[in-house]
């Protein structure tokens, strides 16, 4: 490691060292007890996270000081791992709020599919860097979706949607190595189908699905377009759009369902399920352009925000440093995935471009459905903020995400 330290990428340290410290400061503020003494009461909520973040700096020498070539040589025995671990849940796991995705060892709950996340995208990239592995072929696309759906088949069922819901993020890896354009697009189609289905019903969306390819039709009229190819694609959505209403009556839960009609609209609900949101949002709006200043927000005090030192942390940020203190966290993780592209590009080996791509896709889908969670603009999933939320499991599995990486990116020469 002696030899290697200057090849590491000190920005994205000092990146993840300012989130991470600037996370414990909050998470201080968000879980203080009236009665608190001293920093050093160590049935406190922040120091629990201080011991995490300690143990974190060691959990670092030992990533960095590991053969890079290791994580690529056993990426598929980590990967088959962490599907057991997933797979013991059913067995041996422990459900706490209607979830079976904890080991309970003592007093230290480990949650295996947060650590999950990075064996997944150590396997896709050790699959997509095989010699004979072509993504455009429809055999290797199945494939590379299969290692990808297992363990989110499995998150699913514990059942944590949330979790499950970020390994979609694999997206930005597959696209980046050459899978088509139009699955992006279908996917995306999917969604706002399904979104607008739900908020305007299937009548509008079936009669604009037509008239969009009426019109798509016309337009292209000249080149003598397949009529039946535009059928065909009408029908799927169409019956798409008819299947939403069953999915979301009978495969989603009450609270899922709740927490949709909230975000749509269709219900106010600011004391039951979107209570969180709803104090979440007075929190943030109530810190105005510098905030009320650290352990100062009335809000984050009066501990009016549920969860608030785990899913909800940007609530008190937003609070007590404002807008410009919420600005420049928003700017570290900017920062953080910009730097994380330029790394990726630059590698000349396809396993750590690829491994590369899947923590940036992991960092975002996290980033953006969390803060979209807390300010109300999506349904609350309950996914952390990466480096800033409470929790032991979350900030391991980042930490082991990111330095994995940043090994990588030090020993790129001799891949």
């Amino acid at each position: 490691m002696g030899k290697s330290v200057a090849g590491f990428d000190w920005l994205t340290i000092l990146i993840y060292l300012l989130l991470v410290g600037f996370g414990w400061a909050n998470i201080y503020s968000a879980s203080l007890a009236e009665s608190h003494t001293s920093f050093f009461e160590f049935n406190q909520i922040y120091s629990k996270q201080g011991l995490w973040i300690i143990l974190s700096f060691l959990l670092i020498i030992i990533l960095l000081s590991i053969e890079a070539k290791f994580y690529q040589r056993f990426s598929s025995v980590i990967y088959a791992i962490s599907l057991l671990s997933l797979a013991g849940l059913f067995v041996f796991g422990s459900t706490i709020a209607g979830q079976t995705a904890w080991y309970q060892i003592g007093p230290i709950s480990i949650q295996p599919a947060e650590f999950a996340k990075a064996a997944t995208a150590l396997a896709v990239a050790k699959y997509l860097s095989g010699i004979q592995t072509n993504i455009k072929d429809f055999k290797h696309q199945l494939r590379v979706f299969l290692i990808i759906g297992l363990p989110m088949i499995l998150v699913l069922l514990q059942p944590d949607a949330g979790s499950a819901m970020v390994y979609f993020s694999f997206a930005f890896a597959l696209y980046r190595e050459g899978l088509h354009f139009a699955y992006l697009l279908l996917g995306f189609f999917a969604a706002t189908l399904f979104v607008a289905t739900l908020a305007f019903g299937p009548a509008w969306v079936i009669g604009s699905v037509l008239l969009i390819a009426v019109l798509v039709y016309l337009k292209n009229l000249k080149r003598r377009p397949n009529l039946l190819k535009y059928l065909f694609f009408a029908a799927v959505a169409i019956g798409f759009s008819l299947s939403v209403n069953y999915v979301f009556e009978n495969v989603f839960k009450q609270h899922h369902r709740d927490r949709f009609n909230i975000v749509l609209g269709k219900e106010v609900d600011s004391r039951g399920i979107g209570y969180n949101t709803n104090q979440s949002e007075i929190a943030i709006g109530s810190g105005g352009l510098f905030g009320k200043g650290w352990t100062e927000g009335t809000q984050t005090k009066g501990h009016f925000v549920p969860e608030q030192h785990t899913d909800y942390i940007f609530s008190t940020v937003g609070e007590e440093w404002g807008f410009l203190g919420s600005t420049f966290i928003l700017g570290l993780f900017v920062m953080l995935m910009l730097r994380l592209l330029y790394l990726a590009e630059r590698q000349r080996s396809t396993f750590t471009r690829v491994y590369g791509y899947g923590v940036i896709g992991i960092i975002f889908m996290h980033f953006l459905v969390n803060i979209g969670m807390v300010i109300g603009i999506f349904p609350t999933v309950g996914i952390p903020l990466p480096f800033l939320s409470y929790g032991g499991s979350g900030l391991w599995a980042f930490t082991i995400l990111l330095f994995i990486f940043i090994k990588l990116d030090s020993d790129r020469m001799s891949f």
